[in-house]
């Protein structure tokens, strides 16, 4: 099935179903459930529909990337962010793209601007945050602060960290279709 604006949310549900029970980057949980988690916490958190879809879909790059999936034993970081703000450019609202391509850009914020976020990360993202650059400098610290959208991809950021819970319960995929459907067709 190639995506289209007509079926988007039905190829992204099919990723799911096909391909969600995949191991999530060494963690406790499989790709589905972490992604899940983020929407379920943006969702308990109040967030607008535009954020709760985001953080369902940050991680959508690991489906899309030329490079492959994660392994632990990766030297090179594989852009999921990017591949997946590509592939959701065509179809979702800037904010859901943005937040998407900002997820790990935002991981690194949080590493240099907030002094207890770097012991919160697991191993794993220990591990990637290492690919990805580091911390970042003072500079790439004002520069994200310029970018739109960057406080939201501040909050998928602590929503994407938040789902790696291997007993947390979370409503099934197809609860959060409605709330693609809006914001997909908005």
């Amino acid at each position: 099935m190639t995506p289209t604006r007509e079926n988007i949310v039905a190829f992204i549900a099919d990723i799911f179903e096909r391909r969600g029970a995949e191991s999530y980057l060494g963690e406790p949980v499989t790709m589905a459930q972490h992604m899940l988690q983020g929407a379920k916490l943006a969702e308990d958190a109040g967030a607008p529909d535009e954020l709760i879809a985001a953080a369902l879909l940050h991680d959508i790059g690991h489906y899309t990337s030329e490079f492959g999936p994660y392994s632990p034993d990766d030297t090179e970081d594989n852009h999921h962010d990017e591949a997946g703000a590509d592939v959701l450019k065509h179809f979702f609202p800037p904010v859901i793209v943005d937040c998407v391509r900002l997820h790990v850009a935002a991981k690194r914020y949080l590493c240099a601007t907030d002094p207890g976020y770097f012991d919160k990360l697991s191993e794993a993202s220990v591990h990637t945050l290492e690919l990805q650059g580091g911390p970042m400098n003072y500079q790439e610290v004002a520069a994200f602060e310029a970018v739109p959208h960057f406080r939201e991809a501040v909050r998928v950021r602590l929503w994407d960290e938040g789902g790696k819970d291997p007993d947390m319960t979370t409503p099934p995929f197809s609860h959060y279709i409605p709330l693609l459907e809006r914001v997909a067709h908005a």
